[in-house]
C-alpha cells in the first residue's frame, strides 16, 4: 500500500473508542467519539495556507486530511468537539516518508514527520510546544482502524492511548 492509498482509506465517518492512561496521576479514562475524515486536495485553501506558513510550495504537498470529532467521556464529563488538519509533504525520492504540518483548531500549527512502514502502518511524530507526540495508525481490516498514541511533556507529563475505530457504512439503498 502506498501513502496515497493509505490516506484515502482513512476517509469516511468513524466510531472511535479510546482508552488512555496518564502516568503521573495513574488515572485511566475511556472516551467515545464520532470522527469525520475528509480528503483535502493540494489546491484546497487550508493546504495552501499551511504550506505557505512553513514556506513550502503547495505543489510539494500530496494533500491533506481534515478530521472533525464529537466526543464524550464515560464519566459524565463535558462533551468535546473540534477539528484538526494534517498536510502531507512526501520526500521527493521516497514518498513513504516525509514531513507533516498539523493544525489543531486555534493552536499554532506544528511540523513533524511521517513514515509508512512495510507493515502498512503509518507512524507520525510531532513536536507541539513542550510536548512530543508519537502516533501509529494501521488497519486490521478495511473498516477497522487501530491507533496508538504516546504524548510526553518536558515537565514529566506522559499519556498513552489506544483507539479502535469502526467505519460507519452508509445504509444500503432500498431495492
Amino acid at each position: 500500500m502506498d501513502i496515497q492509498t493509505f490516506l484515502e482509506s482513512c476517509v469516511g465517518q468513524w466510531f472511535s473508542q479510546r482508552s488512555s492512561y496518564r502516568f503521573e496521576t495513574e488515572k485511566a479514562e475511556s472516551h467515545k467519539s464520532e470522527l469525520t475524515v475528509e480528503w483535502l486536495g493540494k489546491d484546497h485553501s487550508s493546504v495552501i495556507s499551511l504550506c505557505q506558513q512553513y514556506r513550502i510550495h503547495p505543489s510539494e504537498a500530496m494533500g491533506g486530511q481534515k478530521v472533525a470529532w464529537n466526543s464524550s467521556t464515560d464519566y459524565g464529563q463535558k462533551k468535546q468537539t473540534g477539528t484538526s488538519t494534517i498536510i502531507i509533504i512526501p520526500n521527493s525520492n521516497r514518498e513513504e516518508i516525509g514531513k507533516i504540518i498539523q493544525s489543531f483548531q486555534s493552536q499554532s500549527p506544528c511540523q513533524g514527520s511521517y513514515s509508512l512502514g512495510e507493515d502498512e502502518a503509518l507512524s507520525l511524530t510531532l513536536e507541539v510546544g513542550d510536548f512530543s507526540m508519537e502516533e501509529r495508525i494501521w488497519f486490521a481490516s478495511p473498516n477497522l482502524r487501530l491507533r496508538t498514541c504516546l504524548i510526553k511533556g518536558n515537565d514529566g507529563y506522559s499519556r498513552t492511548a489506544f483507539y479502535s475505530e469502526i467505519r460507519k457504512l452508509p445504509p444500503k439503498e432500498a431495492a
